[in-house]
């Protein structure tokens, strides 16, 4: 890793050669300002307000700007005979608690290097009078043109050092907090009591930008000339008033669920597997509607009581035939008898009409 800044820590009478390198970097996907109409690149200019020029680099100093707008310029020479004795040292000034240092004073880290193998025996012994006090090191140093404060602790087998910004730089916070009394409830207390132990611990090695592997996916997709699809926005419920309770039980179950955890009795839970069940709400109907209902359910519990009755009078199978063979009999019967009376009729009626010959006989 290249060093940005080569200096001594100044540990009392003892003086370590150190190198400065940054410790993190901005993974952050930079983008150019473009030319909406042909795509060209738009770039900044520094242009004199006086002459209206452009001017480069070697033509630009500095100078403070007085409240009433005058310019005071400031050379470099000017600020290299100022008394600054932290220009080329770290110098440590007290050994306090970490618990001391408001991580709201933190700004960019940084890891000292041992330059060269002189400072190897000194850097080996702060770093191992840090680890046995459990405490960190503040101390003052300037870079980048000014004066600066900063903490040193143990990271590993590295000194690694902290900028931390100075006490009047932190802003009090006055009318952050929630305006009026808010009361809490124990019932609330103990939700969130469980909801923080379910999510538990993370690896934080674990955690990456999503946002940034998204980016990445969708330049990769312009660049192929691929048909980016717009992805599903979830509803996060963002300003929207909801029921505490309701809201600390329903995330309770879904950090259980998202490990893997069987649920403590909720509802909508299967008997088998776990699983949450859909609820579906009953929709209100109508008189007429629930009427109609109504007597359907009194047609199929009477279908179903005259399903039963019909099972419960059948008779056995040697019944049945039995039953068949006398109804085929009664039915021969009734055959006979209808055909003897259409015989009867039939001769009745033959008699009736008398012949001619008949009826001389009779007159005679």
């Amino acid at each position: 890793m290249r060093s940005i800044w080569n200096g001594a820590i100044s540990f009392g009478l003892v003086s370590i050669p150190i190198k400065l390198v940054n410790a993190t970097e901005n993974h952050s996907i930079h983008f150019r300002q473009i030319h909406l109409a042909d795509g060209g690149r738009i770039r900044y200019r520094k242009v004199c307000e006086l002459d209206e020029e452009e001017v480069h680099g070697g033509e630009i100093g500095k100078a403070y700007e007085d409240a009433d707008g005058t310019m005071i310029p400031i050379t470099d020479e000017d600020l290299a005979q100022l008394p600054l004795p932290t220009a080329k040292t770290i110098e440590i000034v007290a050994f306090v608690p970490a618990d001391q240092i408001d991580p709201l004073q933190m700004d960019a880290a940084y890891y000292l290097s041992a330059n060269g193998v002189p400072a190897a025996k000194p850097y080996t012994l702060l770093r191992e009078a840090l680890k046995r006090s459990n405490k960190v090191a503040v101390a003052k140093y300037a870079l980048r043109g000014r004066e600066r404060l900063g903490m040193l602790r143990v990271v590993d087998d590295v000194i690694a050092m902290h900028g931390l910004l100075w006490p009047d730089e932190i802003r009090a916070p006055e009318g952050v907090a929630p305006d009026g009394d808010v009361t809490v409830r124990d019932a609330e207390l103990d939700l969130a009591d469980a909801l923080m132990d379910t999510l538990g611990e993370v690896d934080m090695d674990s955690l990456h930008d999503d946002y940034r592997e998204a980016v990445e996916e969708l330049i990769a997709a312009k660049a192929s000339g691929e048909t980016v699809r717009p992805a599903e926005s979830g509803d996060t419920g963002g300003g929207k008033v909801i029921d505490l309770i309701a809201a600390l039980e329903n995330s309770v179950q879904a950090a259980k669920k998202s490990r893997g955890e069987a649920g403590d009795g909720a509802e909508g839970e299967g008997e088998g597997d776990g699983e949450m069940a859909d609820v579906h709400p009953i929709k209100k109907t109508s008189g007429k509607s629930s009427a109609s209902g109504k007597s359907s359910a009194q047609t199929t519990k009477k279908s179903s009581a005259a399903k039963k009755s019909t099972s419960k009078s059948t008779p056995k199978s040697t019944g049945a035939k039995k039953s068949t063979s006398t109804t085929k009999k009664a039915a021969a019967k009734k055959t006979t008898k209808t055909a003897a009376k259409k015989q009867t009729s039939s001769s009745g009626g033959t008699g009736a009409k008398k012949t001619p010959s008949s009826r001389k006989r009779a007159s005679a």
